[in-house]
């Protein structure tokens, strides 16, 4: 994956020799297209310009990314990473897709791939999760899965589907079918995978998921037991609020106790 846009960079450096009379073959610029690629920005520099859309992002996590060959900074002679304004737009499109379609790298990484390649289209994935009022709501698909058929809506080998169920974290319905959320949870968890987190780690989630949805139906039972449509209504609006409130208040503590583990 890094071969392919290391040489491109070397290519388009123009300094390099040529014999005279010589055709220069036509060289595809790198994505991003239109930006600088003069390499002056130091990592604050490029956490700086991220961290408005991407709060969370850190050194570490540059280079991460750096070392999964998704973006590559020139060193200096002392070794100090430099960032060029088209790099910073390279991070920004793989935090996006990351944290909008919940992409693994190796998809991310194939994307760029194509986009260095002269391909401008708009990379298919996952969109995220629709809001209403800041409430998530379900993706707006009609129908049900089957393992064969989640398996091949998140673009994922079906024995991953298997065991999420096989450990809990998936229950199909019934009929055997798994709802609208399903797919979601497959695609994160083969995100998760790509660093070594396997579906059995992933019943945990399970287990705080549902000690979360037990206080939310605490919260709701008063109105849900009433007849009228009003107070189902209210129920329903409640249990969504409720629900995002302990889904944030999650999120937050996983990125207190992360940023903990970094310098």
């Amino acid at each position: 994956m890094t071969g392919p846009r290391r040489s491109l960079r070397a290519d388009l450096d123009l300094g390099s020799a040529e014999p005279v009379g010589s055709v220069r073959p036509h060289v595809v610029e790198p994505w991003p297209r239109g930006f600088s690629r003069r390499s002056s920005m130091r990592i604050s520099d490029v956490l700086g310009a991220l961290q408005l859309e991407f709060p969370a992002v850190t050194n570490s996590k540059l280079r991460f990314l750096e070392e999964q060959g998704l973006v590559q900074p020139v060193r200096t002679p002392a070794g100090y990473r430099q960032y060029s304004p088209a790099d910073v737009e390279r991070l920004r499109y793989v935090l996006r897709q990351q944290r909008d379609r919940y992409l693994p790298l190796k998809v991310i990484g194939a994307q760029l791939d194509a986009l260095d390649a002269g391909d401008e289209g708009e990379p298919a994935g996952f969109a995220r999760l629709a809001t209403q009022d800041g409430v998530r709501q379900a993706p707006a698909i009609a129908g049900r899965w089957t393992v064969a058929g989640l398996a091949a809506e998140a673009g994922v080998d079906e024995q991953l589907v298997v065991e999420l169920v096989e450990v809990g974290v998936l229950r199909p319905g019934p009929r055997g079918q798994f709802d609208l959320w399903a797919r979601d949870v497959v695609v994160l968890a083969a995100a998760l995978a790509e660093h070594g987190i396997d579906a059995r780690h992933l019943r945990a989630f399970r287990t705080a998921a549902e000690r979360q949805v037990d206080l939310v139906d605490q919260v709701v039972a008063p109105w849900r037991g009433q007849r009228a449509a009003s107070s189902r209504a209210h129920a329903g609006t409640l249990a969504a609020e409720v629900g995002e409130l302990c889904s944030q208040l999650h999120t937050v503590l996983v990125r207190a106790g992360v940023a903990e583990l970094t310098p």
